[in-house]
C-alpha cells in the first residue's frame, strides 16, 4: 500500500476514535465521586468539605460524596486517595497538614508532589489568638510585651504536635521574640477545656470554634492570622495591621486527585468548584464558619503547595518536629 494511502487512513481512523473519546470525557462525571475528608467527622475541613461537595453535586447532577478516613494527622486518607484509580472518581479534600507531614513523618507511605495532582485551592481557616481574661492585655503590643517579661512562665495549646496551630504559634515566636511552653492536645475540645480553666494562657485557635467563646466573653480576642479581617468576627483586627505587616498563618484546604488523572476530569472538577465558591449561598455559609472562599486553577495550586512547603519545611527543621 502507498505510503501516502497508510497515512490518510491512519488521520481517517483517528478522526472516527476522536468524537468517541471527546463523549468518554464530556460526559464525566456519570456516576458518583468521593472525597475523602482525612478528619473526623464535625471538624472544620469536615464541615466546609460537606457544603461544598453538596454544591458541586447539584452543579454537576452527580452526587459527591464525603468518606471520613480520619487518623494519624491526614495520612490514613492521603494514603487510600494516593493508592486509587486515577480516574477522576476518587479525591482528596486535603488542608496544610498535607504539606506539614512531608516535613515530620520521615517514612510516609506517599509523596505529596509524586502521587497526586493538584484540582484547586478551595478555602483558608483564618486563626484567632485568644488568651484568658485573667491576662492583664488588650491588644498584640501588650500581649508580646507581657509574655517577654514573663519568659518561659506562659503555657500555650494546640490540638497536637506539627499542627497549624503549633506551628503559627512558632512562627509568631520567633518574629516577637517571646518564649512559651506548649501543650498539645487531644483535638480542640480538650485544648479549650484547659484554656477556659486557666491552666494554659493563649491559643491559636481555628475563628470558627473561637467565637462562640469570645461572644460570651470567656476568652479575649488579639488578632486574627489571615490579611483580611473574618467576616465572623469583623471587629477583631489582623495581626498585618496590628505591628506584623504581611503575616499570615491560615489553615488552607484544596483537593487533589491521583496523579494521572486524566486533565479532563481535573479541568471539569476545577471548574466546577471555582463556579461553586462563588455561589452566595456557599458564601453565606463559610462566613458563618469563618472560613474565606478561595479559588485557583490547578496549576496555581500546584505553585502554592511548593511554597508552603518551601516556608514550613524550615520552622519544622528548625524546632526538630516529631511525630508524637
Amino acid at each position: 500500500m502507498h505510503a501516502s494511502m497508510k497515512i490518510a487512513r491512519s488521520i481517517a481512523a483517528a478522526l472516527l476514535c476522536a468524537p468517541m473519546a471527546a463523549t468518554a470525557q464530556s460526559d464525566y462525571p456519570n456516576k458518583s465521586v468521593r472525597l475523602v475528608v482525612p478528619f473526623a467527622p464535625g471538624g472544620s475541613a469536615d464541615l466546609v468539605a460537606r457544603v461544598l461537595a453538596q454544591k458541586l453535586g447539584d452543579q454537576m447532577g452527580q452526587q459527591v460524596v464525603i468518606d471520613n478516613k480520619a487518623g494519624a494527622n491526614s495520612n490514613i486518607g492521603a494514603d487510600v486517595v494516593a493508592k486509587a484509580p486515577a480516574d477522576g472518581y476518587t479525591a482528596l479534600y486535603n488542608t496544610s497538614s498535607t504539606i506539614f507531614n512531608m516535613s515530620i513523618y520521615p517514612n510516609l507511605s506517599y509523596d505529596t508532589f509524586r502521587d497526586f495532582s493538584p484540582v484547586a485551592l478551595t478555602a483558608t481557616v483564618p486563626q484567632m489568638l485568644v488568651v484568658i481574661p485573667s491576662m492583664p492585655v488588650k491588644n498584640l503590643t501588650e500581649f508580646i510585651a507581657y509574655v517577654r517579661s514573663n519568659p518561659g512562665k506562659l503555657n500555650y495549646a494546640s490540638v497536637g504536635i506539627g499542627n497549624i496551630a503549633h506551628l503559627t504559634t512558632l512562627l509568631f515566636s520567633d518574629l516577637t521574640k517571646i518564649d512559651a511552653q506548649h501543650v498539645p492536645y487531644n483535638g480542640s475540645q480538650a485544648a479549650y477545656v484547659d484554656l477556659l480553666g486557666g491552666r494554659t494562657h493563649f491559643y491559636f485557635a481555628t475563628v470558627a470554634s473561637a467565637v462562640p467563646y469570645v461572644k460570651d466573653g470567656r476568652l479575649r480576642p488579639i488578632a486574627v492570622t489571615s490579611l483580611v479581617r473574618t467576616k465572623a468576627a469583623p471587629e477583631v483586627p489582623t495581626l498585618n495591621e496590628s505591628g506584623m505587616p504581611k503575616f499570615e498563618a491560615t489553615a488552607w484546604q484544596g483537593m487533589l486527585v491521583p496523579a494521572k488523572t486524566p486533565v479532563a476530569a481535573i479541568n471539569r472538577l476545577n471548574s466546577e468548584i471555582n463556579k461553586a465558591l462563588k455561589n452566595a449561598d456557599l458564601q453565606r455559609q463559610f462566613d458563618a464558619q469563618g472560613t474565606l472562599p478561595l479559588g485557583s486553577t490547578p496549576q496555581e495550586y500546584g505553585a502554592y503547595l511548593k511554597s508552603e512547603h518551601d516556608r514550613w519545611s524550615k520552622i519544622i527543621r528548625d524546632a526538630k518536629i516529631k511525630p508524637e
